[in-house]
């Protein structure tokens, strides 16, 4: 009689990554040429949403390092570049606030799999470049990703110790396609405590677009969940289309807001904007702090 071999836990969750990977593989490999939105190329393997296929899209039509960094990635089981480390074995650095996560990072089979440097910090504009460069990752690299939930914006402002080829940055959809608006800088800013609903945040698209275009990079789009934009430095552009903050926002439709007892309530559209209207926001166009409700109206 033939004997079963029984799988556990373990070897069958990295049977179904495996798997995952080599999905995501094949899809990479009939990617179009060319689009008319980046939704077109969206897939998902370890990404939240179809970041990987964008990703793998860019990485067609821009000349890259293999080397990527990411930051506010919590366990990594869910990232923006966990698919590059596996996939095509980039070398990456990842950086989490709490010690818990980077434990956990480090135990993952990719650690040891792959040069894959782990850090536990609390970024703050003023360490960032300094984490860099402890971690050796200086010059240009292939790809940034930024998710801090907070000050994201003042973040890559600040960032002078790598020159990403690609950027990608988490954006605040609630804030409206015009308004150049982000959270005012402060150096232990946490979601949470900034507001109970979870929705004060990050900065707008269109902050995200000027501050992009100062620091040398055109704006590509946006994911269809409507978080995350991407930018590709002008000397790496290529055949690539630009577009606007106005023409390439897309608006968040996952409902994560939350009541004082830290219950979901689902708002959705224009109900999260009042939530949060009476809240002061930095108005970069002016350099002034005043409420929301007073830059995005309406």
């Amino acid at each position: 009689m033939q004997q079963v071999r029984r799988q556990t836990p373990g070897s069958l969750t990295r049977e179904i990554e495996l798997n995952r990977v080599l999905l995501g593989t094949m899809m990479t490999r009939q990617l179009p040429a060319s689009v008319d939105s980046l939704r077109d190329v969206e897939f998902r393997v370890f990404s939240q949403f179809g970041d990987d296929g964008i990703i793998q899209f860019l990485l067609q039509h821009v000349e890259a390092p293999e080397s990527f960094i990411e930051f506010g990635v919590e366990t990594y089981r869910e990232s923006n570049t966990r698919f590059l480390l596996v996939k095509d074995n980039w070398r990456g650095l990842v950086i989490d606030g709490s010690e818990a996560n980077v434990a956990s990072i480090r135990s993952l089979a990719e650690s040891w799999r792959h040069d894959l440097t782990s850090v536990a910090s609390f970024i703050t504009r003023d360490n960032i470049n300094d984490l860099f460069a402890g971690a050796g990752f200086t010059g240009e690299v292939g790809l940034l990703s930024i998710d801090i939930d907070g000050n994201d914006y003042w973040v890559w402002e600040a960032i002078e110790a790598v020159s990403p080829v690609i950027v990608v940055c988490e954006y605040n959809s609630v804030f409206g396609p015009d308004a150049q608006v982000t959270v005012p800088y402060a150096a232990d800013f946490t979601r949470r405590a900034a507001h109970h609903s979870n929705l004060f945040f990050g900065a707008s698209l269109a902050a995200l677009c000027d501050l992009g275009q100062r620091k040398g990079y055109a704006f590509v789009g946006s994911n269809s969940n409507g978080n995350n934009a991407y930018f590709v430095r002008t000397d790496r552009l290529g055949d690539l289309p630009t577009t606007d903050a106005a023409e390439g926002y897309v608006e968040s439709r996952f409902r994560e807001s939350r009541d004082e007892a830290g219950n979901l309530t689902h708002l959705t559209g224009r109900a999260r904007l009042d939530e949060i209207s009476h809240l002061v926001v930095h108005d970069l166009a002016t350099g002034t702090e005043r409420p929301l409700h007073e830059v995005v109206g309406g």
